[in-house]
């Protein structure tokens, strides 16, 4: 596993990555809605945000972005899904915060509990007003 921050030229496997990982993981909102985010995760998202991919002995496998200690995005390509490629990942940039919050939907039951057994605890539960969908607000805390 080799983790490192992204180049400019990956751009367009990372949004490939995205896209199919939030059609599986996030099969309760219209496949449409992620369609159409695809271009700002190309052009605004990952390009303003500090990224960090993951690979195995050939492809890149999975990524995680950063703003500020806000983690915006936690996809690992659905055919390398369970194989310890997220958790390394995590870890990774663990040890790089004293403290992380984000935002998972509430129906997304694996990520919810991937991110419950790697000591985030829930602290608020919100609305994501775009998708009208409930979310909850996670943290976790070095120490």
């Amino acid at each position: 596993m080799n983790i490192r921050s992204n180049n400019e030229t990956e751009i367009n496997k990372l949004v490939e990555i995205w896209y199919e990982g939030s059609l599986i993981a996030h099969d309760f909102i219209d496949r449409n809605y992620w369609k159409s985010k695809q271009s700002e995760m190309e052009e605004k998202y990952l390009p303003m945000s500090e990224t960090y991919v993951v690979s195995n002995e050939k492809d890149i496998v999975g990524f995680l972005s950063m703003m500020d200690n806000y983690m915006a995005a936690l996809f690992i390509d659905v055919k390398h899904q369970g194989s310890g490629y997220g958790k390394g990942l995590l870890d990774f940039i663990k040890s790089q915060r004293e403290n992380i919050q984000l935002n998972v939907y509430k129906k997304n039951n694996n990520a919810v509990d991937f991110y419950l057994k790697n000591g985030f605890v829930i602290i608020e539960e919100t609305l994501d007003e775009q998708t009208s969908e409930e979310e909850f607000l996670m943290e976790w805390k070095k120490g």
